[in-house]
C-alpha cells in the first residue's frame, strides 16, 4: 500500500510540478504619470529584474497614470498595508521627515551631476532609510528634473512673479519659497494643471521642462525660464511592513533591483528632457536663462533658517562637500 500511495505522489508530482513550488510573491507598484513618461519603463525595468532575479518568485505589477489614485492617496494606500509601491516626489515626503525639506531646499544642488553624486552615494541612502517608522522605505530615486517657472510672460528676475498665482504640489517648502518671491503658491493635482493654466485659475506654474510635453502645458503656456530652483527627486517607496515580511534574499533583490532601475532612469531621462526641450521650442515656447544670483539670494532665508538646525545643518554639509 505504501509503495502505491509513493508512486501515485511521484506520478503526481511529474503531471503537476508546479503545485511543489510557492506561489510568487505579487506586489503592485502604483504611481500617477502616464506610460509615456520614462519613470514608467524605468519602473518596469525594476519590476522585470525582480522576477529574473527571483527567477520568478517576485511578480510586480505597475499600475500607471493615477488608476489607483494620485499621489498623496497612494501614500496613504502604502502606509495601511493595501498598496506595495509606489513612485511619489521627494516633496510630499517633508511632512514625514526633515531630510526630505532639506532635499526640497532652493538651489541645494549646484547642478544635475551633483544631484547624481548625492542621490546615489551614502548621504542618499541614509534619507531613504528616515522614513521607515512611518512605514516607508526608500528604495531608490528618480530624476524629475530641475523644476523652473513658466507661464504667460517671462521670469527673468525675482520680482517677475510678484502677485502671480503659481501652481505647486503639496509643498510647504515651495508655498514659503513663493512667498519670498512675492507668489501665491496654489496646491493642485497634475490632472488640473492644463485647465487651470488654460482658464487662467493660475498665472503660471513650476516643473521640470518636460512637463510642458507629458502635461500638454505648451499649448497654453508662452514662456519658459530656466531659473532651475529645485530639483526635486522622485522617490521609489516600498511599505515597511511587505519589507519586512519578506525573506533576506528577497529583500537584497528589490534593493538591488531598484537601484539598478535608477541608472537605467538616469539614461532614459537625459534623453527624454532633450526631446522635450526640442519639441517645447518647435511649439513656439519661448526660453530664458535669467540670472540666477537674484533668485538664490531671495530664497536664502530659507536655507539659512534650516542651517540653524543641527540635523538639517549637517545634511546641508554633507551636501555640500558630495
Amino acid at each position: 500500500m505504501l509503495s502505491r500511495r509513493l508512486l501515485l505522489t511521484a506520478g503526481l508530482t511529474m503531471a503537476c510540478p508546479a503545485v511543489l513550488r510557492a506561489e510568487p510573491l505579487r506586489l503592485r507598484l502604483a504611481h500617477g504619470l502616464p506610460v509615456s513618461h520614462p519613470v514608467h519603463p524605468a519602473m518596469q525595468h525594476f519590476a522585470d529584474l525582480a522576477r529574473q532575479q527571483s527567477q520568478g518568485e517576485i511578480e510586480i505589477t505597475l499600475f500607471a497614470d493615477g488608476q489607483l489614485g494620485q499621489e498623496a492617496d497612494l501614500l496613504s494606500q502604502v502606509q495601511a498595508g493595501k498598496l506595495d509601491l509606489l513612485k511619489v516626489s521627494a516633496s510630499l515626503m517633508e511632512r514625514f521627515h526633515p531630510a526630505y525639506k532639506v532635499l526640497d531646499l532652493p538651489f541645494s544642488f549646484r547642478d544635475r551631476a551633483h544631484w547624481l553624486a548625492v542621490t546615489s552615494n551614502q548621504v542618499g541612502r541614509d534619507v531613504l532609510a528616515t522614513t521607515a517608522a512611518s512605514g516607508l522605505v526608500g528604495l531608490t530615486y528618480y530624476d524629475a528634473g530641475a523644476r523652473s517657472f513658466y507661464g504667460q510672460r517671462p521670469i527673468d528676475h525675482p520680482d517677475d512673479l510678484k502677485g502671480l498665482k503659481i501652481r505647486i504640489q503639496s509643498s510647504v517648502m515651495m508655498a514659503r519659497l513663493l512667498r519670498l518671491f512675492g507668489a501665491e503658491a496654489v496646491e493642485l493635482a497634475w490632472s488640473n494643471v492644463y485647465v487651470a493654466l488654460k482658464s487662467g485659475v493660475v498665472d503660471g506654474a513650476e516643473n521640470s521642462v518636460t512637463a510642458l510635453i507629458i502635461g500638454r502645458h505648451a499649448e497654453v503656456a508662452t514662456h519658459y525660464s530656466f531659473d532651475e530652483h529645485t530639483m526635486i527627486p522622485d522617490v521609489l517607496l516600498i511599505g515597511a511592513g511587505r519589507l519586512a515580511a519578506m525573506t533576506p534574499s528577497q529583500r537584497d533583490i528589490v534593493h538591488e533591483a531598484a537601484w539598478a532601475s535608477h541608472h537605467h532612469m538616469n539614461r532614459l531621462w537625459s534623453a527624454f528632457e532633450a526631446q522635450s526641450r526640442s519639441q517645447v521650442e518647435a511649439m513656439g515656447v519661448k526660453f530664458g536663462r535669467p540670472d540666477k544670483a537674484p533668485f538664490i539670494a531671495r530664497a536664502a532665508p530659507l536655507t539659512d533658517e534650516f542651517a540653524g538646525e543641527e540635523f538639517s545643518r549637517n545634511l546641508l554639509k554633507r551636501i555640500a562637500q558630495s
